[in-house]
């Protein structure tokens, strides 16, 4: 499907800076200005009958509306502000291979069988974010090429050995180790000891990418709503949802698709999913002789860090740099500094650049760093805690949460039988508490 798809019934169309839709319009970020084929949905009013509901309209929404369309249910999805509002359309952009957690930390944890899976899983999730982008011809700039690089010297000898590791043991040939110069070469700064190339990976524009979802969506037959936040999931004989308007939902099953706007809706997700928020920069469009001295190849890059520095440049030549976490329920009072001093400590050449947009975004955690899939109970599927891995595992997730609707679990199952333990403190104290660990990790990051 091209980007010009006709709007769907009862919406209108908006331009990129057009942001009134009568709710909290998606964050003032690059990626909202440069939006293609944006549409204002109804509000959900009413009630209305669907084989499965789906709270939520980021990747994970989308994915398994549009999934669960081409199967034949009847679906309905309900967000409750703009398509592509959350993380979907505000993130790093960046499509990583495997997990968020490495495959060595997964076959301690879970067993060679189930990191073999996983990986499996993760190449899964590659091929079907790039299948979907060519199938409904989604304009969202995608470009192939990632790499990965370690802060500290301690940590050179593990980064190349983890290439090898992956060639060796899962048959990966996409991905090359870098030493120091080579990584220097790479992204165009000194300040990282090693490293390493992924072909197989790469980047793209995450709203863009959204929208394209929702446009192949409704194309399928998926009906969507915005501005109709879910406030109550309910069970039984007419279970589904209700909204804050009064609209309802009347399903079978519903999926919990929020990741981490979920607060309320189901307390045994949300004691394992904690939101927290992160934040990205967009500089002013760099001349081309700039651009080639700071990533020559235009792959995106991430680093070690536990509080991780990740970094692209866009189509039109701006640095796109994200950086610093908080926890609470407040951003930073100026948020191009906050991002900005990151920046500059990798890229010292980029002091007298102009930034042009800074915003900040939800994301959901887990304690582990392994998404959180499960089935809660007969009839209510819920999926999030991608820990910043979602652009490749919330579409994915959706597919799966799909499948397993429809009989098949087999892969859906290998996720749900990742252990993800509660945060500690309940709601009250786990933000906090969270906080000061997350304040000796960046510490430790410094050592």
């Amino acid at each position: 499907m091209s980007g010009t798809a006709r709007a769907p019934a009862g919406s209108t169309p908006l331009g990129p800076l057009d942001l009134e839709a009568g709710a909290p319009a998606h964050a003032p970020s690059y990626y909202a200005a440069t939006a293609n084929g944006r549409v204002a949905r109804p509000r959900l009013e009413g009630t209305v009958k669907a084989d499965v509901c789906i709270v939520g309209g980021g990747y994970t929404g989308l994915s398994a509306a549009l999934h669960l369309a081409d199967a034949g249910r009847k679906v309905v999805l309900v967000e409750a502000n703009q398509v592509g509002w959350g993380a979907s359309g505000r993130n790093g952009g960046q499509l990583h291979s495997g997990q968020r957690r490495d495959q060595v930390w997964l076959e301690r944890r879970v067993g060679l069988d189930d990191a073999r899976r996983l990986w499996r899983l993760g190449e899964d999730a590659k091929a079907l974010v790039r299948g979907l982008i060519d199938r409904h011809a989604i304009a969202c700039d995608w470009v192939p090429g990632l790499i990965d690089v370690v802060h500290k010297a301690s940590l050179a000898d593990d980064e190349i050995g983890y290439a090898e590791k992956l060639r060796r043991d899962y048959g990966y040939e996409e991905i090359e180790g870098l030493d120091r110069d080579q990584v220097a070469a790479a992204i165009g700064t000194p300040r990282y000891f090693a490293g390493f190339r992924d072909r197989g990976a790469g980047h793209l524009h995450p709203l863009n990418f959204a929208l394209g979802l929702a446009r192949a969506a409704e194309t399928a037959g998926a009906a969507l709503y915005e501005h109709s936040r879910v406030v109550r999931v309910t069970e039984g004989r007419g279970g589904g949802v209700e909204t804050d308007g009064g609209g309802r939902v009347e399903a079978e099953t519903v999926v919990l698709a929020g990741n981490g706007y979920l607060s309320g809706l189901d307390p045994d997700t949300e004691a394992c999913v904690l939101p927290i928020r992160n934040y990205i920069l967009a500089t002013e469009p760099l001349s081309r002789a700039r651009c080639d001295g700071l990533i020559p190849n235009r792959e995106a890059v991430s680093d070690s860090r536990f509080v991780v520095r990740y970094w692209r440049l866009s189509a039109d030549g701006r640095m796109l740099f994200g950086g610093g976490e908080t926890f609470g329920l407040g951003d930073p009072r100026d948020m191009k500094a906050f991002v900005r001093h990151h920046m500059v400590e990798v890229y010292p050449q980029l002091a007298d650049v102009r930034v042009d947009f800074a915003w900040g975004g939800t994301l959901g955690i887990t304690q582990t760093r392994t998404p959180f899939l499960r089935r809660q109970r007969p009839g209510l599927y819920v999926a999030g805690g991608y820990s910043g891995q979602g652009v490749s595992i919330a579409v994915l997730a959706g597919q799966l949460m799909a499948d397993a609707i429809a009989g098949d679990t087999g892969r859906f199952d290998v996720f749900a039988r990742l252990p993800v333990p509660r945060f500690p403190g309940g709601r009250r104290f786990r933000a906090p508490l969270l906080s000061l660990a997350m304040t000796w990790f960046s510490l430790r990051d410094r050592l």
